[in-house]
């Protein structure tokens, strides 16, 4: 029985573990990099349209 209550601690352990890395992912993402870097990220497909304009293709 009590392989089963170290089953159980490590059950919770990875679970809080697993949260917080959540949470942290979540901090980096959307306060620590800033508005700009998805600024960057979302004019990149409009960049495309530019190049292939230029090279007369398509």
């Amino acid at each position: 029985m009590a392989i089963e209550h170290i089953f159980d601690s490590a059950s919770s352990v990875m679970t809080v573990i697993s949260f917080t890395t959540f949470l942290g992912i979540l901090l980096w993402t959307f306060v620590l990099k800033g508005n700009k870097d998805f600024e960057t990220q979302a004019a990149l497909p409009f960049a495309d349209d530019d190049i292939e304009g230029e090279s007369g293709h398509g």
